[in-house]
């Protein structure tokens, strides 16, 4: 939920209004969450004075965050609730991919110092696991949560635990209204990740679509193909028919024919499909491996669409009366 125009007080009420909803579990404040973008900083250890460091995500927030967001706390403690007037070191959460660039343990880096805001005092309070913060495209980098005094928290995030969303939403905007009558603007979690892969949901409806057309065009010229072959073999039929040959027999004798070439096709068209999928993927940080299961079902599944399309004017073909077939000779 945004709060960016509201003042300290008034988010602060607000904050405790939500807090006593049955639905809520925790709300946290927070300059940012998960699928948007926050400051951007440079990391490095208190006494590293060769490194130039490396690019660190901090996000402004209230000790709830870890709740809010499911986080696991690896070691240490979530953000201090209070902090003195004058207390000017920043307590900072980091990630275990933060931990891992300076060579700490999580357990050692809790109350180490390290270099962030530019020389302002910092300790390590906290060290969460890795959780995705951007789209999968990107490897995790370092990220940290912190009570940095200048970064404004704009948003309120709220955890709930309720099978009834709609109700949840009403009660919260009910509340909202009690402190803050103006518009309630909210979003879910879930949506604003799904928005990382628009593009990407994009491509896939566009080669599901031209996909599709591809099998109804080749189902098309398999079924021609079937009908002419058939009205070639006509005789033949009517002869193989009179001398006892089954339906089945028929319909293989018309069908193997296509089958071997889709077969074939299907064969040649495997290291390409997998060069363009291979491809695809690599634009993913995090993907799964193309296994030869994808191929197979798709092999299956491709030989049954032919079949079923041949099949159709075969077994017409095969069952077709063969005195009038051989009365025409």
């Amino acid at each position: 939920m945004t709060t960016a125009s509201k003042d300290t007080q008034s988010i602060a009420a607000l904050k405790k209004e939500f807090e006593l909803l049955p639905e809520v579990k925790a709300v946290s404040e927070s300059r940012a969450y998960p699928g948007i973008g926050s400051s951007g900083y440079t990391l490095t250890s208190e006494n590293d004075k060769k490194s130039n460091g490396t690019f660190i995500v901090n996000t402004r927030a209230s000790h709830e965050i870890i709740e809010v967001l499911g986080l696991k706390l690896l070691a240490g403690h979530t953000l201090p609730e209070q902090k003195e007037a004058k207390d000017t070191t920043i307590q900072v959460i980091l990630n275990k991919s933060a931990v891992d660039y300076l060579k700490w343990s999580p357990e050692e880096a809790i109350g180490r110092r390290v270099n962030i805001f530019n020389g302002w005092p910092t300790e390590v309070v906290g060290v969460v696991e890795d959780f995705h913060f951007a789209s999968m495209h990107q490897k995790i980098g370092p990220y940290c949560f912190s009570n940095c005094p200048w970064d404004d928290m704009q948003y309120l995030l709220i955890r709930t635990e309720t099978s009834d969303i709609r109700s949840a939403v009403a009660n919260l905007e009910a509340a909202y209204k009690k402190i803050i009558p103006s518009a309630f603007e909210y979003s879910f979690l879930d949506q604003q990740l799904a928005k990382l892969y628009e593009s990407d949901q994009r491509v896939t409806k566009v080669v599901t679509l031209f996909s599709g057309l591809t099998i109804f065009i080749a189902c098309l010229g398999l079924y021609s193909l079937t009908t002419y072959t058939a009205e070639q073999k006509i005789k033949e039929i009517g002869i193989r028919k009179v001398m006892g040959a089954s339906v089945m027999q028929l319909m293989n004798m018309l069908s193997k024919d296509f089958l071997l070439l889709v077969l074939l096709a299907f064969v040649i068209s495997i290291p390409i499909s997998y060069y363009f999928m291979n491809r695809w993927l690599e634009s993913f940080a995090y993907r799964t491996e193309i296994g030869i299961s994808v191929f197979a079902l798709a092999g299956v599944v491709s030989l049954l669409i032919a079949w079923l399309t041949i099949s159709m004017e075969s077994f017409k073909a095969a069952n077709a009366n063969p005195v009038k077939s051989l009365k025409s000779e």
